[in-house]
């Protein structure tokens, strides 16, 4: 009977970290395509008249600040992964 609770701990708790996990990537791809496909393709008509560095922002959003943002979004998802892990008990040594 306890082996049986054990499994369905386990089970929950593997069930919770991929939740969490999937909540994280998605959350990320969401930023990632706003800034990259929103600011620099669908919005850049709406920013144009924004300048930044000499050219107008949906310029620079498509140039390199989505590089910038998936750069970030990279470090934070290591960042947040590290967390999660040490919260359900599968951190690395």
């Amino acid at each position: 009977m306890a082996d049986q609770s054990l499994n369905t701990k386990a089970a929950e708790d593997g069930a919770g970290y991929w939740s969490a996990n999937i909540r994280i990537i998605v959350v990320s791809l969401i930023i990632w395509a706003v800034v990259s496909f929103g600011f620099g393709i669908l919005l850049r008509p709406a920013i144009s008249g924004i300048e930044v560095g000499g050219t107008d922002l949906g310029f620079w959003f498509a140039q390199q600040g989505s590089i910038i943002v998936f750069l970030a979004l990279i470090f934070f998802y290591a960042w947040r992964m590290n967390k999660l892990d040490r919260e359900f008990g599968v951190e690395e040594d």
